[in-house]
Formats: C-alpha cells, sequence, structure tokens
C-alpha cells in the first residue's frame, strides 16, 4: 500500500536568464533536497516557436510555477518569456510561487531596467505576481531560505496531484477500501469530538505548551564544508524552526545521516560553500534532537546503529498542523489589520 506522502512534484523554475545566473542556480538544488523535480529551460530558446511548444506543454503538466524576478524583465516592446510562462501557468491552474527581490537588496545598477517604460513594466508585472503566493528576497542566502519555506508552504496548504512510481500505484479495488475507512475514520473522529470536549481541550493545551517549549530552547549546529578540516559557521537554532523543517521530511523516516544532510543543505549560512556528505552537522547535536524530540513524542525510532530510523508520529503530526494553523491564522488576521 502507498504511502501519499511518497508522492513527488515537477517544480516548473522560471526567470529571466542573464542578471540571475547565480541566483537561479540554487533553487533546483532546494527543490531537489525536498525531495522533488526541479524544471528549468535553460536549454531552450524562447524565439523557436517549437521550443516554445515544448515548454508550454512541459509546463503545464508542472505542479507548480517557481518565479524568480529582480530588476529586469525582458525586451522591451515585447512580452518577456517569465511573462508568457506565469500567464501559461495562471491559465493552466498551476499556482504560481513568486520570489520578487527587495526593494532594499544591494543590486547592481547594471542589472536593473534604465528606461522608465520599462521599469513601468516591471512594477506591473511584479504587482501581478505579488498577488500569488510571494516573498521578498535580500541575498542568496536569503533566497534559498525564503524559497524552501514557500515550496513547504504551498505543498502543505496546496497538495496536487505529483506522482508515484507506477510499481506502488494503487489498485481501485484498495483504493474504494481506503476512501470507505477514510469516512468512517472521520465519522468515529467526529463522535469523539462530540464526547470528549474535555479531551480535546487538554490535548490543545499540551500542544500548545510543547510548541512554546520548542519556540524557547535553542540548540548550537556547526557545518563541516567540503574540502574543509574543522566544524565552521557555528549558529544558534531553535527547536521550533528544525521541527518545522523536519516534519515533512519525517513522514517516510530518515536515517541519523540523512537528517544531519538535509539540515545541514537547509541551513547552512554559506551557500558559497558546499557542505560535505557525510554528518554536514554532527552526529552527536542530531542524535540530541531526535531525542528531545521523542521526549515530546513528537518523532519515534526503529533500528540501531546503522538501521537506526526516526519518523514523526501521530501526534507529532498534529503538532506541526497546530503549528501551521496558527502560523496561517497570523498571517489572516496581519493581513486583515492591513486593509
Amino acid at each position: 500500500m502507498t504511502n501519499l506522502m511518497a508522492k513527488k512534484y515537477h517544480v516548473f523554475i522560471g526567470s529571466t536568464l542573464d542578471d540571475l545566473k547565480n541566483e537561479r542556480r540554487i533553487l533546483p538544488r532546494i527543490v531537489m533536497e525536498l525531495g522533488h523535480i526541479p524544471v528549468t529551460v535553460d536549454c531552450f530558446d524562447m524565439s523557436n516557436g517549437n521550443d516554445q511548444l515544448l515548454i508550454k506543454k512541459n509546463l503545464e503538466e508542472c505542479d507548480y510555477y517557481l518565479a524568480l524576478i529582480a530588476h529586469k524583465l525582458g525586451p522591451q516592446g515585447a512580452k518577456s518569456s517569465l511573462e508568457t510562462e506565469c500567464a501559461w501557468a495562471v491559465k493552466k491552474g498551476v499556482p504560481v510561487i513568486a520570489l520578487i527581490i527587495d526593494e532594499k537588496a544591494r543590486w547592481k545598477a547594471a542589472k536593473k531596467e534604465q528606461e522608465p517604460e520599462a521599469r513601468q513594466k516591471l512594477e506591473d508585472f511584479k504587482k501581478k505576481l505579488a498577488d500569488h503566493t510571494h516573498e521578498t528576497w535580500l541575498n542568496a542566502s536569503d533566497l534559498g531560505q525564503k524559497a524552501q519555506s514557500l515550496l513547504i508552504q504551498e505543498m502543505n496548504l496546496n497538495p496536487r496531484a505529483g506522482w508515484i512510481c507506477a510499481a506502488q500505484a494503487i489498485d481501485p479495488s484498495v483504493a474504494n477500501e481506503l476512501s470507505r475507512l477514510s469516512v468512517e475514520n472521520e465519522d468515529l473522529k467526529q463522535q469523539i469530538r462530540l464526547n470528549s470536549g474535555d479531551i480535546g481541550g487538554k490535548i490543545r493545551e499540551q500542544m500548545k505548551q510543547v510548541l512554546k517549549l520548542m519556540a524557547l530552547n535553542k540548540v548550537f549546529l556547526s557545518f563541516y564544508y567540503s574540502g574543509g578540516d574543522n566544524w565552521e559557521n557555528t549558529r544558534q537554532f531553535r527547536y521550533l524552526r528544525i521541527f518545522k523543517l523536519l516534519a515533512p521530511e519525517l513522514s517516510l523516516g530518515k536515517t541519523p545521516g540523512e537528517i544531519s544532510r538535509f539540515l545541514g543543505n537547509v541551513l547552512n549560512p554559506d551557500l558559497e560553500k558546499t557542505v560535505r556528505k557525510n554528518y554536514p552537522t554532527p552526529s552527536n547535536t542530531i542524535k540530541k534532537l531526535m531525542a528531545d524530540f521523542a521526549l515530546l513524542k513528537l518523532v519515534k525510532h526503529s533500528g540501531q546503529g546503522d538501521n537506526e530510523v526516526w519518523k514523526i508520529t501521530e501526534y507529532g503530526e498534529e503538532v506541526f498542523s497546530a503549528y501551521r494553523m496558527r502560523q496561517m491564522e497570523r498571517t489572516f488576521t496581519k493581513n486583515a489589520r492591513g486593509k
């Protein structure tokens, strides 16, 4: 039987090419680190009609469209490839995720639109992108973190069809049985909620306490880079930040080495350096983190030694869900006050 979390998403990455060569290299890596598949158009020619049709077909088959933009849009008097791709995505119903450069970011004048008409066209397009899920970024490091956060958020709040290995596809009879059991399970949960209000209240209060503990407690993480000879860039991270990053990853289970590698790549404070593959963050720190999460009943492990695997518990998933709900409620309240 297939775990639905095993699905993979295709993420189409669009941006202007010349002014964002270095920045756009970050995004495919972020997508792959999250376990999904990046799609780019670097090898295609938008002036070629056949290439355009192929790009359009690939984009429309993707699950998400990730748009990266700075201070350039495209040739004056013509519709840019980024505008064209975004229009295709919107028309096909592909969710758009935008990464828009912050106006405070340091940027070379040579990589900015010079003509007033071109600048106005750029600003108009940025406003359109801001109608979708978006964040602003200041530099390469900030871009990597914002991209990772937005993708996790969108994939959790707006899950798409994605794909799974054909060998794991669910038989129709099994799918029907799962559907029946799901409805039955929801009915039982509803009865429990109606008949056990006090218990539900205590559980919610317990979750709040767990989230508070993780927000207050911190851990130091150091990073070991390829070609390095010692630990570097020691930084302090809240338990809550690490848990929100790991929660989606632990649905299928990860070894301590895989957890170390994931955190090393995602939290790396120096994107100019590549972390080493084998335990880029200290193994003893990873063991301490997972033991503390287990103490809070958020994760559990099986096996020992090289076969040790950590997975999120049902309670851990509920805590993560409660955290995400709080985040969305705060965002909604903040937006409502700003209007």
